[in-house]
């Protein structure tokens, strides 16, 4: 018995939205942004919060009005990150509604010392929200400019105003202050992160279709062996009839014939290649698509028993592997696939399984119609083909069952 494994290769990008490896990994990586921005905006708040019930201010209710609008827009501008990334600000409405709040806080925190640098945050946070909109560049420009005004606060502050920030504002901002340093760095870690996915997703999507085209090409230069030979003797055999039809009609007539047999020779040659029983070995199927499918990074288990005595058996589960291949490519987006083959003395079984169908193929699609031509095949050897996909799309089967005849054909 041979069992062998390849690794699979993560799955997406924007033009595989459905696949649930690259969805998942998106809705982790925005979740984590947006958890992060909800917990300091809290944490912002609540100090504020504190403030207010001390003072009893409007001018502090105020602030914490405004905070709780611009932490909204925040994690609204979020979302933006998967799609509009390095393209600049969706629009300029979008962007009122990010800084304005922020900047009021920023403002009225001036005259608000007991607020002390919380009312610088707001507007740091905007920036880490628009930094990955825009080009390299203007990113850590941006970046560069939203440090100096945050810092720039309480210098004002104290500097302009004349209002000391006070010390329990200082206190209670250190907390604030270290998980705002880190803001940008795990917003732009986690995107680069999503970078590296959507990467291999679009190498991993360019393997299956080179895996599809190669397969294409192998059968093209299949039927171009066929019928280029064939066709070029029957012009040769063709014209040399013409030539001497008025002079030996005899010999004409054997060229006529010749390019007859010739003729129906490569029609049945053309068929068995389109019914795939041109050199089709089992063992070598089995490979193929092993192959294939590490390509399309797809892992795989492989497990061979042994072989079918009976040539006709081999060839119908040969054809099976590849049209079950081939239906996995073009059909699902797998992350596994499980290929057995068992033979007694009493049949031969085949089973493959896959994960992962695609939306169409799990609503009751046929994956692929080369089925039907092999169901023909297999019963006709007294066997029965079922095709099996569970509710939930999450796994799809398609097993063959053989049973061995008494008449064995070497």
């Amino acid at each position: 018995m041979l069992e062998s494994t390849t690794p699979a290769t993560p799955r997406d990008g924007e033009q595989a939205r459905g696949v649930r490896g690259v969805r998942a990994t998106w809705n982790y990586t925005l979740g984590s942004i947006v958890f992060f921005y909800i917990v300091l905006n809290a944490v912002v708040i609540l100090n504020m919060l504190a403030v207010f019930a001390a003072s009893g201010s409007p001018l502090d209710g105020l602030l914490i009005a405004l905070t709780a609008i611009a932490a909204a827009a925040q994690v609204r501008g979020c979302w933006f990150l998967r799609t509009e990334r390095g393209q600049g600000i969706p629009n300029v409405a979008w962007l009122i509604a990010l800084l304005a709040p922020a900047i009021a806080v920023w403002v009225i925190g001036l005259f608000r010392p007991e607020v002390g640098f919380l009312a610088a945050v707001p507007v740091w946070m905007a920036a880490c929200v628009l930094a990955p909109l825009l080009p390299r560049r203007q990113l850590w420009t941006l970046l560069a400019v939203g440090l100096a005004v945050s810092i720039a606060h309480p210098v004002l502050a104290t500097a302009i105003f004349g209002n000391q920030v006070s010390p329990a504002a200082i206190g209670d901002a250190w907390l604030v202050l270290f998980y705002g340093i880190l803001l940008p760095l795990m917003v732009l870690s986690g995107l680069w992160w999503w970078d590296i996915v959507v990467t291999l997703d679009r190498l991993r999507s360019s393997a299956a279709e080179l895996a599809v085209t190669e397969e294409r090409l192998r059968f093209a230069s299949d039927l171009h062996d066929i019928q280029g030979h064939h066709l070029q003797v029957i012009a040769l055999k063709s014209e040399l009839a013409e030539r001497m039809l008025s002079i030996d009609p005899e010999a004409a007539r054997e060229h006529i014939h010749e390019t007859r047999m010739i003729a129906k020779q490569a029609l049945e040659e053309t068929r068995s290649l389109v019914a795939g029983y041109r050199e089709v070995e089992l063992d070598n199927e089995l490979e193929n698509a092993r192959e294939v499918l590490a390509a399309a990074g797809a892992h795989c288990d492989l497990v061979i028993g042994r072989m079918p005595d009976d040539a006709d058996v081999r060839r119908a589960l040969g054809l099976a592997v590849r049209e079950a291949t081939t239906n996995i490519l073009r059909h699902s987006e797998a992350s596994h696939v499980s290929i057995r083959l068992a033979s007694s003395d009493t049949e031969s079984t085949l089973v493959i399984s896959n994960n992962e169908l695609r939306s169409s193929a799990s609503a009751g699609e046929t994956p692929g119609s080369g089925l039907v031509g092999l169901h023909s095949r297999v019963t006709a050897l007294g066997g029965e083909l079922a095709t099996e996909a569970d509710a939930s799309g999450d796994r799809f089967e398609l097993s063959v069952r053989i049973p061995t005849r008494s008449r064995v054909t070497a």
